[in-house]
């Protein structure tokens, strides 16, 4: 499949429709990877910006390199320590919630202390990482690069982009009922908890499929930063949901194949956010001008 997918932009570099760069099948991964990154991780991010868990995601991002670490020494393979990286980010987010439901702290006090444990954790591993492989690897880590989006890469991404499109058809009324108002979610027999660990769930699997593009320390921001910008620009969640979607694919997009065109020396992770903060900037001038035209009208 993947092999029909590679011919077939090859045969458009022939025809002069595409760039030539489209003729490296690491980029060709890459640009198909983005196509589902950037939807699912704009959908998510509205959720995260509803319910106003922004550090949320920057933990879960976090306890990314601490999974890729503990894999690396304890034998997986370097490009690919998906059971230890899966494992750790899972079973991060999900110990987060239940300390939640057991404490009186708040919770984004609780995410804070989560996410300097999992700063100080990766910091300490990445030492004894530094003396196992090469150090330019670790920075693929961090933030992210084309080179690694392999075919097992794009797999798992598939799977779990279209195991949470099905749960957001499914359920994703009562998910953004949940978020909005759980009080009203409770009377209506949803439930509640059930609900936040799923969602907590579904942002440690999308933060581990994309960690390989983006990286570990900028992917949570690729949750927040186009959410952000579609709820300044639209006037109902319907249309900030697709506003999302529409801004973290341009912005995967942009950040993955804008460098490779240009030449640029610039990280995949780093560009994807830059591109993603033009959006923003974007949205506040357009908020702003709303604002203003309604002040005059008025």
């Amino acid at each position: 499949m993947l092999a029909n997918i590679h011919t077939f932009f090859d045969s458009l570099v022939e025809m002069n429709i595409l760039p030539s760069m489209f003729s490296y099948g690491f980029l060709v991964n890459a640009f198909i990877a983005c196509l589902m990154i950037g939807p699912l991780l704009g959908m998510l991010g509205t959720l995260v910006v509803v319910k106003r868990l922004a550090f949320l995601s920057e933990a879960v991002g976090h306890s990314a390199l601490t999974g890729v670490s503990i894999g690396i020494l304890l034998g997986e393979p370097v490009a690919e320590p998906w059971i230890s990286l899966f494992a750790f980010s899972i079973l991060f987010a999900l110990t987060l919630q239940w300390v939640r439901g057991r404490t009186t702290v708040p919770y984004d006090a609780l995410i804070g202390v989560f996410l300097a444990f999992a700063l100080a954790m990766g910091a300490a591993l990445l030492m004894f990482v530094a003396k196992k492989i090469n150090a330019h690897l670790i920075e693929q880590v961090l933030f992210g690069s084309i080179l690694t989006a392999s075919i097992y890469d794009l797999v798992i991404l598939f799977v779990i982009t279209v195991g949470v499109f099905i749960l957001a058809y499914l359920y994703g009324n009562q998910a953004y009922l949940n978020a909005l108002s759980p009080e009203i979610a409770q009377s209506r027999r949803i439930s509640v908890k059930l609900h936040d660990y799923a969602f907590v769930l579904m942002i440690a699997l999308v933060t581990v499929a994309a960690v390989k593009i983006i990286g570990a320390i900028l992917v949570g921001a690729l949750l927040l930063i186009p959410a952000a910008s579609a709820r300044l620009m639209a006037n109902d969640l319907r249309t900030m949901v697709a506003l999302s979607m529409l801004i973290a694919t341009t912005s995967a997009l942009a950040g993955v194949l804008l460098p490779m065109q240009m030449k640029w020396s610039i990280g995949t992770g780093p560009a994807i956010i830059l591109a993603a903060c033009v959006w923003f900037v974007c949205s506040i001038i357009v908020f702003s001008i709303r604002k203003n035209t309604r002040a005059v009208a008025a």
